[in-house]
């Protein structure tokens, strides 16, 4: 088997928190060394378990040469931290990592860009840092301005650009100078959809020439795409390993909450303003139960509770429902087709449902986002990923699916809906006579 060209072992970073020391300038350094040299090297030394944080623990892996590999998990789980260690923007506090090959990163917006230089210096700066001659870069030159489409602003000092045409033009320059290693974080989540979809396809192009890809993403539909394995990070440690459906089904059932409802119950702590303040999101069965996992058949209810607080403001509650794959499946308001839209709230608890009919939904995990408007200000109050729910398949051939054997792997919803097939009068005495008549028979 070929060398890996990444070896991640025992990797750990810790950070210290807490509040921040101020300003020492050398003096005060050499002078508290002078007073109390045991009890500064300790502070430099060790800092108290409290004020430790350890955002990976014994991270290891090994990738081969052409892999590409999904790194997911729940924000906070030590994703981003890896890639910034990997790409040596951040050191680890213990452990090794073995790279060979020149690696290039794309971890935030305009990352590796000098804001005054211009998007062409900055593409030739790049490359240098990659170890390119400017031969090697000129010859890559024209694709990537071509690939970011700022071709007019190519000579504007990056600063000038928006956040749009930064990313463009860093992914450009991350693609088209072709590393041996190539580390990609959620940063494309900021970009429009058709440029999403033009970096997933080069993405794609780039993978099958042979190098290596690293893929941080929310986005199951990318990872599952692009992927041929996935490591699952849970509280900075490697949970899962594996074939990407596998890793990814795992990490479903990490991100389902075991109750399917939130509450606040203190006012003061719930999320909102001094006009409106949430106090409940539950999911439930036709018959009132709280639950996470339904039938595609299933009828589904979401409540909203929420205190009014003040009077004299209409409020509007609205639901967002996303797939597990990263697109949104529906946006629906309250009353906003209603004429108490335009009325009124007292103040006081109030309770708004949302009916999903049965055979509606795919099946896979959905997450709910939840918020309320409140007018003439307007204010938008928006919760992300408050509760989710599992729909699966009992394959019955009552159902949507019927007797199909395969899924609705790409659809968003899968609808029970009324066909009608009707036999049509057909005369095959004349349609043949005319066919051949045009043969010249």
């Amino acid at each position: 088997m070929a060398q890996p060209i990444v070896e991640v072992k025992e990797l750990s970073k810790q950070y210290r928190i807490g509040s921040r020391e101020p300003y020492l300038v050398l003096r005060d350094v050499l002078a508290r060394l002078y007073k109390m040299p045991l009890a500064f090297l300790k502070s430099i030394v060790s800092a108290p378990p409290k004020d430790r944080f350890l955002a990976l623990k014994n991270v290891s892996f090994k990738v081969q040469p052409g892999e590409v590999i999904g790194i997911i998990g729940r924000n906070g789980a030590g994703k981003t931290t890896l890639l910034k260690i990997l790409s040596r923007i951040t050191y680890p506090s213990s452990g090794e990592i073995i790279l060979r090959g020149r690696v290039a990163s794309l971890l935030e917006v305009g990352t590796g860009f000098h804001p005054e230089l211009t998007g062409r210096e900055n593409i030739y700066f790049n490359g240098a840092i990659l170890g390119m001659k400017k031969k090697e870069i000129s010859e890559k030159f024209d694709e990537i301005v071509a690939f970011a489409e700022v071709a007019q602003f190519i000579d504007t000092p990056v600063k000038h650009y928006s956040s749009g045409m930064q990313l463009r033009l860093a992914f450009s320059v991350a693609a088209y100078l072709e590393p041996e290693i190539l580390l990609v974080d959620e940063v494309l989540a900021v970009g429009d959809i058709q440029f999403q979809k033009k970096c997933l396809g080069k993405m794609d192009e780039v993978a099958k020439k042979g190098r290596t890809v690293l893929f941080v993403s929310h986005n199951m539909e990318a990872v599952e795409r692009l992927c041929s394995r996935v490591i699952l990070l849970k509280d900075g440690m490697i949970v899962r390993d594996g074939p990407v459906s596998e890793v990814i089904q795992a990490y479903l059932q990490i991100g389902v909450q075991e109750a399917g409802e939130r509450i606040w119950d203190l006012p003061e702590e719930a999320p909102g303003d001094d006009v409106v303040r949430m106090h409940a999101i539950r999911i439930k069965d036709n018959n009132g139960h709280v639950r996470t996992d339904f039938d595609v058949r299933d009828t589904i209810t979401i409540e909203q509770e929420y205190r009014v607080l003040k009077e004299g403001y209409s409020l509007t509650t609205f639901l967002t429902l996303s797939h597990f794959k990263g697109y949104d499946i529906l946006h629906s308001y309250d009353n906003i087709q209603d004429a108490s839209v335009g009325m009124k709230r007292h103040v006081g608890l109030y309770r708004s449902v949302c009916t999903i009919p049965g055979d509606f939904l795919n099946d896979g995990q959905i997450t709910v986002h939840a918020g309320i408007v409140s007018l003439p200000r307007p204010q938008r109050i928006r919760l992300n990923d408050v509760v989710r729910f599992n729909v699966y398949d009992a394959m019955d051939p009552k159902g949507a699916r019927g007797t199909m054997p395969w899924p609705w792997v790409t659809a968003a919803v899968r609808p029970r809906l009324e066909w009608k097939i009707d036999l049509l009068p057909y005369n095959f005495s004349l349609r043949n006579a005319a066919d051949s008549s045009e043969k010249g028979e």
